[in-house]
């Protein structure tokens, strides 16, 4: 095999991890089992003036040579029928945005992935690159170390085994470690344990120089907290050591309904500052719907079908409540032991299980009974569903906010009164959580004040479609809500943010950009990692 310099061609590698150590013979783009493409860490990288190597049957072997790095890396060109996955690999979950790579590289370790950035970093600014199997510790203190790939749907499985679990989640689990904890990680569980950044012990980080750091409060604690909620910016989180907790069995689901929006949010601001309470706290809108049973947004199924099947809406926005409290099924009476944790905290049963401290419309009172892991993986339910009929892959504008508590009222009478007028184009959630199990040391950006809201507008489109199930008529009212909160100073700060200009991230995140930016400089000064958010430019220098 032979190496030739191309002449000014850019070859796009995506890098993909995860804990499988070679890759598929046949990877297919719906393959989401350990080690799949879609399973993987994702980074992008561009070469320019790069030596690689020709002239190479692919379909035969898969190892490849990049010139002065001198490594095996296992790697797919985009040719010929495996080419044809690429199509698929380079797509986000919005499903608005494509980069189709050349080539896309299995590393069989973390050296691996180090020897690439390093060899990215020696290269210099004429260059255009941009860029394991887990452990569950029982004791006083229990962990899970997982890799950087790993689903965590995968951990919550494996944990059970030892009777044990995450204590922060996401709603959907399909989902990676370092994903997640790039952003925040944020469910119902957030009120009580802060999100999944706030459940971290220790990581193994790949810095933009290709240094392998282990980091963690007490060793490169700036690292650490650089990297969580740094979205990309600063490192590849390859190994994450995960706080764990007992594991219930069965979870007891309540949801109930407002009418009343300033009525819904005391509520909800009440259970999260309770100081026994539920397990998991939500809400979601519900705008211009007639029924209920077939727009639950999950797998939840009451257990009194009929109640929910005659209540109507007469076309109001309502307000849901889902509610959560964990048990053990091994326990003697286990549903009398659910019903006494009620009357201990305050929620008096009555009325054939009322909860009288919450101000709900009194007829609207839902629960069920499902499994842990059933109740974690809810969202999965909905996604096979979906997938079946071909509408999980369409587009998905999502539109993440972050409101203060102060605001909320103002927020909710504008997007949910003026600017929206249904809600089938997907779920809204909103739930309040509490500032001090959040720490302002990582790169996450949150509102100002102790208690603030996270706002979800999940949406998906129907392709092709020029009505108000339409990709752009669903960007414009998106826009619409970006621009109250602007004009409202409502102090919004974007959740899974995105923004087009260097200006636009700077104003996102405020006192906090110095910060940001002398991280950047020292952990990826020449700005390989994550590009494609245009938070950072290609470095002009280097030295």
């Amino acid at each position: 095999m032979t190496l030739h310099p191309t002449k000014r061609a850019q070859i796009a590698f995506h890098v993909l991890y995860g804990p499988t150590n070679t890759p598929p013979d046949r990877p297919s783009p719906s393959n989401k089992s350990k080690g799949g493409p879609i399973a993987s860490h994702l980074i992008s990288m561009q070469i320019r003036d790069a030596y690689i190597p020709t002239a190479i049957d692919l379909t035969k072997t898969y190892s490849i040579i990049i010139h002065d790095i001198g490594m095996r890396i296992p790697v797919i060109r985009g040719s010929g029928d495996i080419g044809k996955t690429f199509l698929n690999m380079p797509k986000t979950f919005g499903n608005m945005f494509q980069l189709l790579p050349l080539a896309v590289l299995y590393p069989k370790s973390v050296s691996d992935i180090a020897t690439t950035i390093r060899h990215i970093w020696k290269m210099g600014p004429n260059s255009e690159l941009t860029a394991l199997k887990m452990h569950v510790y029982t004791g006083n203190y229990p962990y899970v170390d997982a890799s950087g790939g790993e689903l965590w749907i995968d951990i919550l499985r494996e944990c059970l085994k030892y009777g044990l679990a995450p204590k922060s989640w996401t709603d959907y689990l399909h989902l990676t470690v370092g994903g997640t904890l790039s952003n925040a990680g944020v469910s119902g569980q957030a009120f009580r344990h802060g999100p999944q950044i706030s459940n971290v012990h220790h990581m193994e980080v790949v810095t933009g120089k290709g240094e392998v750091l282990n980091c963690s409060e007490k060793q490169n604690s700036d690292l650490f907290h650089s990297v969580l909620g740094g979205l990309g910016q600063f490192g590849i989180i390859t190994r994450a050591r995960i706080s764990l907790e007992p594991a219930p069995d069965m979870v007891r689901w309540i949801r109930v309904l407002y009418s009343d929006f300033t009525t819904f949010a005391a509520d909800q601001e009440h259970l999260i500052g309770a100081e026994t309470t539920f397990d998991y706290i939500e809400g979601f809108v519900i705008i211009n719907r007639t029924g209920l049973l077939n727009n639950w947004r999950s797998s939840f199924n009451p257990q009194d079908p009929v109640q929910a099947s005659q209540f109507h809406s007469d076309g109001r926005t309502l307000y849901c409540l889902e509610l959560a409290k964990y048990f053990n099924r091994d326990t003697a009476d286990a549903l009398n032991e659910v019903s006494a944790w009620l009357l201990s905290s305050g929620f008096q049963m009555k009325s054939g299980n009322s909860l009288s401290q919450l101000r709900y419309i009194t007829s609207t009172l839902f629960q069920t009974e499902v499994p842990y892991i059933e109740f974690l993986d809810r969202v999965h339910v909905s996604e096979v569903k979906l997938r079946a009929k071909g509408l999980w892959e369409v587009p998905h504008p999502w539109l993440n906010l972050l409101i203060p508590k102060s605001k909320i009222n103002d927020f909710a009478d504008e997007v949910f009164g003026n600017i929206l007028t249904d809600t089938s184009n997907g779920p809204i959630l909103i739930y309040p959580v509490n500032k001090s199990k959040w720490d302002n040391r990582t790169s996450a950006v949150i509102p100002e004040e102790d208690i603030f809201y996270l706002v979800a507008f999940l949406t998906s489109a129907v392709p092709s479609s020029t009505g108000t199930d339409g990709l752009e008529h669903i960007l414009t009212q998106n826009k619409r809500i970006l621009e109250f909160c602007e004009i409202a100073r409502l102090g919004m700060k974007q959740y899974l943010p995105h923004y087009s200009t260097h200006e636009e991230w700077k104003a996102h995140f405020g006192p906090r950009w110095e910060v940001f930016s002398q991280r950047k400089s020292t952990y990826d000064p020449m700005a390989i990692l994550a590009p494609g958010q245009r938070i950072f430019q290609k470095a002009i220098s280097f030295s």
